[in-house]
């Protein structure tokens, strides 16, 4: 997900057999179990961080934009730094310390609120803190997942394990956030958050999987002495370098660039030309997510099936299409609401394979040594077209208009299949060896 790790590698995978199935796995199992509970947890915090600022604080437009961007800016700012460490540390230590932090942090809300303590400044704070321990544990947790797997072959399994739990949690996980917030306030709600990172720690505490210290560098070599830019660029070149991670790392950005832009603009087009109410376009979504959590489900069926290429390009290309629905509804409300469910539900369910293809390849391809840089950089990229999506979102729609600016913006969505089509991984057939020198 140092070469001094326990690497995943063709030569450990020649003389070591794979399980048949990471049912079998159980430190996998402990690790799985308290992600997906986290993961329902974080639903909770996305629906009720931002209720807490509009119906304690009655915050405004900019303001909620605000608190969203304070939650997404340290990917950018702090996403590779972080590689570096995660790097440098033994990986479980580095997310329980995320996840205690988060947890200290978020279950920190509700106490204020109930001492009458909370002011929106510290909201906006404790939301920017909360979203630097969450790019620390996302870099770490990917590059932990090839730890406790070790087998290569398990590798499109693990994440589609995990890509399927996501989507789980992203179909059910706003209801019960919603349920939770009606009964118990945004604020208090909260706690929910707060108990899942406890039980994450407790699983991750009950991991029995040997993690080797890194290697220390040789200070007495000056190419063995640790340098932050240094091991930045390292982790930098091998993505850019590589002829697969390469057109990844340059396509993910256009593709959250894609998706955030209308689906921002869709909120606005839904409701002000389309007249849908927030109800309505809450069940847009809820229905669509179901095509997330089918593509993760049947991800395995299909690369068993199909050449790996090509099942990326057409889930890549479901992506980037299916938002040319949107601006195609007309007719009856039913009608509008069948059409944006149908193109939602393509888009998710390109994601939810391509997810899975896409974690794998760069587990596949990436030593243990740069696991943590690796995912950095691709969380660099990926939140830096994500953040210039919503953005460019309002900008688009107030220089064009809605109805203008949506067709725009997917038609430009599709021209990205033509990349998509052209890039190696297209051409890939089956997942990638490392040489022995690259492991």
């Amino acid at each position: 997900m140092p070469t001094t790790h326990p690497a995943p590698h063709p030569s450990a995978d020649a003389t070591t057999t794979a399980p048949r199935t990471l049912w079998r796995n159980a430190d996998f199992l402990k690790f799985w179990s308290g992600e997906t509970l986290s993961l329902f947890g974080s639903q909770v915090t996305n629906l009720a961080l931002p209720l807490t600022a509009v119906l304690v604080f009655h915050a405004t437009s900019t303001e909620v934009g605000l608190l969203r961007f304070l939650q997404l800016v340290p990917y950018l700012g702090l996403a590779m730094v972080f590689g570096v460490w995660v790097d440098r540390a033994r990986r479980k230590r580095v997310m329980l310390l995320a996840n205690g932090a988060r947890m200290a942090l978020i279950g920190l809300i509700p106490l204020l609120s109930t001492a009458h303590l909370l002011t929106l400044p510290a909201l906006l704070a404790l939301a920017c803190a909360i979203g630097v321990f969450s790019v620390l544990f996302d870099v770490s947790w990917m590059s932990f997942v090839p730890t406790l797997v070790r087998h290569r072959d398990r590798y499109l399994e693990a994440n589609q394990k995990l890509g399927t739990t996501s989507s789980a949690a992203e179909v059910a996980g706003p209801g019960l956030a919603g349920a939770l917030v009606g009964a118990l306030t945004a604020p208090i709600a909260l706690i929910a958050d707060a108990a899942s990172y406890l039980v994450s720690l407790a699983t991750l505490l009950w991991i029995r999987t040997p993690e080797p210290r890194p290697e220390r560098p040789d200070p007495t070599r000056a190419q063995g002495r640790r340098h932050l830019g240094r091991e930045m660029r390292e982790g930098l070149h091998w993505v850019f370098g590589d002829k697969v991670l390469r057109p990844l790392a340059f396509i993910a950005p256009f593709c959250n660039f894609s998706m955030v832009t209308i689906w921002t603009m869709f909120l606005l087009y839904a409701v002000r030309v389309q007249g849908l109410t927030a109800t309505q376009v809450g069940m847009v979504f809820s229905a669509s997510s179901l095509g997330g959590l089918l593509g993760a489900a049947l991800s395995r069926w299909l690369i068993d099936r199909f050449r790996l290429g090509i099942l990326y390009a057409v889930a890549m290309s479901a992506i980037f299409t299916g938002p040319l629905l949107i601006p195609l509804a007309t007719g009856s409300k039913a009608t509008v609401i069948g059409f944006f469910v149908l193109s939602f539900f393509i888009s998710y369910l390109g994601l939810g394979v391509a997810n899975v293809v896409m974690v794998s390849l760069r587990q596949a391809l990436t030593p243990t040594a740069l696991m943590g840089r690796m995912n950095a950089a691709f969380r660099t990229v990926l939140f830096g077209g994500g953040s210039l999506g919503g953005l460019g979102g309002g900008l688009i729609a107030g220089a064009l208009g809605l109805r203008t600016g949506i067709t725009v913006l997917t038609v430009a969505s599709a021209a990205m299949v033509v990349p998509v089509l052209l890039s190696p991984v297209s051409r890939l057939r089956n997942l990638p060896q490392r040489t022995a020198d690259e492991s």
